[in-house]
């Protein structure tokens, strides 16, 4: 089993077991941690769904970022994350959402190098966002980035879980 499956399975349990939802938006992963949540049984029971959203205009209609934030820090930003992260969650009526946007590669986006994660993380809590610096291909990029979202996902879930 990989890191990323047990993750899920994790995620997947916690949240079912808790009776809390969960969506997604995914740029730079590109729906990656919704097939893996998915891949996993009881996935039906906590996953809502989630949105790929590579595009800013995805990202501004689907979403609702705001336009201006777009403008002014572009679309690999934490603040961004944050808002995506938020806007799949009220989207999708879930209790809690992860997002993820950064540069998978060949080369840099908006100034930003190569391996430049952010996974934002929204609940009716707030939304907030992780930075991550990643080395390696761009299949890896991905893949890591997928994992530090499952990650922040559980971590997210055993604070809900806790507060609630």
């Amino acid at each position: 089993m990989s890191n990323l499956h047990r993750l899920a399975g994790e995620t997947v349990a916690a949240a079912a077991g808790s009776g809390i939802t969960i969506a997604t938006a995914e740029s730079l992963t590109a729906g990656m941690v919704s097939a893996i949540l998915a891949d996993t049984p009881g996935a039906s029971a906590m996953l809502r769904g989630g949105v790929v959203s590579y595009s800013n205009s995805v990202k501004r209609d689907l979403l609702r970022v705001p336009q201006e934030l777009l403008d002014a820090v572009g679309s690999v930003n934490g603040d961004v994350a944050a808002a995506m992260a938020e806007g799949a969650r009220t989207a999708c009526g879930a209790d809690l959402a992860v997002a993820t946007t950064g540069v998978a590669g060949p080369g840099e986006h908006d100034g930003k190098p190569v391996g430049t994660v952010f996974i934002g993380v929204a609940s009716a809590h707030g939304a907030t966002s992780y930075p991550y610096s990643f080395e390696g291909t761009r299949a890896e990029i991905r893949a890591l980035a997928c994992e530090a979202a499952l990650e922040r996902l559980r971590e997210a879930l055993a604070s809900l879980s806790y507060r609630e």
